[in-house]
């Protein structure tokens, strides 16, 4: 048979009333909404770090704190040539407490700081690299178990330290998606992560960008009162306001 007779004999799937794939209006959304951030902040270049080791270190020390308090106490670290992970497990919780004190909470963080530290050593051997291939959920349930551990700072180690595909659904990003109406108002992280991957190409590129750039404008525009005037979400919007 020809390709002209085959052709001829087999119509068009539209002709035949057969439908197409269903669109994915949520995720066509997202990506306008990334491509509008994107050309507004330009890349972020997120996260700061010169090894694996030292951005993990960093979703520790910058919780509930700027991150320029937390850079402090990664250069603290830096200065005193401790910062591995076998040279933090050999100091003393107090001695580190002292080191990392500009981050805040610092002994609390000190040993959150020593449990995920430990952690590495004893699963890993010390390699972040190996978590690049481990099964990701089982990798991720055993971060969430280490003492001090929230989901937020597991997603950010398995995201911005081993290049993983996991969202980092901060308050940031469940604020402006819940003003837009992606998400529910009171929507909780778990499921609001979980709706981002669903909605979006699994490229741990992609979630590192948007999710700095979502921090980006929650700063600067969409911040506990909205600055809407001159977002560049606001054609998202469609001329209603934020959900509230």
């Amino acid at each position: 048979m020809s390709p002209s007779i085959g052709s001829a004999r087999r119509a068009p799937a539209r002709r035949r009333g057969i439908p197409g794939p269903p669109q994915d209006r949520a995720k066509g959304r997202l990506l306008r909404l990334y491509g509008a951030l994107l050309g507004r902040f330009g890349r972020q270049r997120w996260w700061p770090g010169r090894t694996p080791y030292e951005v993990a270190v960093g979703a520790v020390l910058t919780q509930h704190t700027a991150w320029a308090n937390a850079a402090q106490a990664i250069a603290a670290l830096r200065a005193r040539r401790v910062l591995t992970p076998a040279r933090v497990a050999g100091l003393e919780v107090a001695e580190l407490a002292r080191v990392i004190r500009p981050a805040g909470t610092y002994r609390l963080k000190a040993r959150r700081l020593q449990a995920l530290t430990r952690w590495l050593l004893e699963r890993l051997g010390g390699r972040l690299d190996r978590m690049r291939t481990m099964p990701l959920g089982a990798l991720r349930r055993s971060l969430l178990e280490i003492p001090g551990l929230g989901p937020e700072t597991a997603d950010a180690i398995l995201l911005y330290a081993a290049g993983r595909p996991v969202f980092v659904a901060d308050a940031y990003a469940r604020r402006i998606l819940a003003r837009h109406r992606l998400v529910a108002l009171k929507a909780e992280y778990e499921e609001v992560r979980a709706w981002l991957e669903a909605h979006l190409p699994s490229d741990p590129a992609l979630f590192n960008e948007f999710h700095a750039l979502l921090v980006a404008v929650g700063k600067s525009n969409c911040r506990a009162v909205p600055r809407c005037e001159d977002c560049p979400l606001r054609p998202d919007l469609r001329g209603r306001p934020p959900a509230r």
